[in-house]
């Protein structure tokens, strides 16, 4: 039988009851009565408790207001029991638009990364073969999923490349509290049609790509062998571990190699032994030049 919690909400009248996944399709549900309450056989059941005033639905919560004529305390076992009981029984907690597209199932899965501050979440299909990385809601108007997931209280940045997205979170929850909502939310989103990059921003980089393309051609010949040993060497391995690394600049005089870290490497506690002992030197060896120095540009 599905299990369902209790939460207390700051308002003293209103209870959530969560599910383990979610249970909306990117919706939000607020019924006043029954007759409102058409799309959800389990909020008009719900309305036959005659303390329940509002049935709030979204995400993976049922949120109940009561009228002041009992405690939650009295009844809440009671209300998790039926709601319970509704689900395994069969009941449909909220009707499916059936001209709605149908559903293009996914899997999604989390994966560790060396920085304990993000999480990378696969997605078994490609989302876009150009990095895009977003540190703020601001900067999310390409990215339909990136605005929502910035929605989160705990979400800090986000960076998606190829069939990936990797999230950086903020100290105040630990993964083991978070990842499930955020699998889940990524799931749904991409499953019910959501939008992960727009097309306009995607021909944009296209339009970008072809003029880095232009330019490389004007860089002196150490800059395009440092661009190409990045590209074939140290790209792939920063990508399994949800990050991205871009050349931004060589100082010939200074010997300087400048790169722009994103996704997990950005901000990781291991970044910078990865620049030294691992890109620098491998800059070193196939440039047999033990002068160069690898610093990142945004550090």
């Amino acid at each position: 039988m599905t299990k369902v919690t209790i939460k207390e909400t700051q308002n003293p009248t209103i209870l959530k009851f969560e599910f383990s996944d979610f249970i909306t399709q990117n919706e939000n549900f607020e019924f006043k009565n029954i007759d409102e309450a058409g799309a959800s056989p389990l909020a008009q059941q719900l309305f036959y408790l005659p303390f329940v005033k509002t049935v709030y639905i979204s995400g993976n919560f049922i949120a109940i207001e009561r009228f002041s004529i009992v405690e939650w305390n009295d009844v809440k076992e009671a209300v998790a029991e039926q709601i319970e009981k509704f689900v395994a029984d069969g009941g449909i907690i909220i009707k499916q638009d059936e001209n709605k597209a149908k559903k293009q199932p996914i899997t999604v899965y989390g994966e560790t990364t060396p920085n304990p501050s993000a999480l990378k979440f696969v997605v078994s299909r490609m989302l876009t073969r150009n990095a895009v990385e977003f540190k703020n809601i601001d900067q999310t108007a390409s990215s339909p999923l990136a605005k929502e997931l910035f929605k989160f209280p705990y979400v800090k940045e986000i960076f998606i490349d190829e069939n990936y997205i990797s999230v950086t979170k903020y100290d105040i929850n630990n993964w083991d509290e978070i990842t499930l909502e955020l699998r889940s939310y990524i799931k749904q989103f991409i499953e019910n049609g959501g939008t992960v990059l727009e097309e306009n921003f995607v021909q944009k980089t296209i339009v970008e790509e072809t003029k880095k393309s232009e330019d490389f051609g004007n860089l002196d010949i150490t800059s395009q062998k440092i661009i190409s040993i990045l590209e074939e060497y140290v790209k792939p391995a920063v990508a399994s571990d949800g990050g991205n690394i871009a050349f931004e600049s060589y100082d010939e005089e200074n010997k300087v190699v400048k790169v722009i870290l994103q996704g997990a490497c950005s901000g990781c506690p291991s970044s910078t032994f990865t620049l030294k002992s691992g890109i620098e030197s491998l800059l070193k060896t196939m440039l047999n030049d033990d002068t160069i120095i690898v610093e990142a540009a945004n550090a």
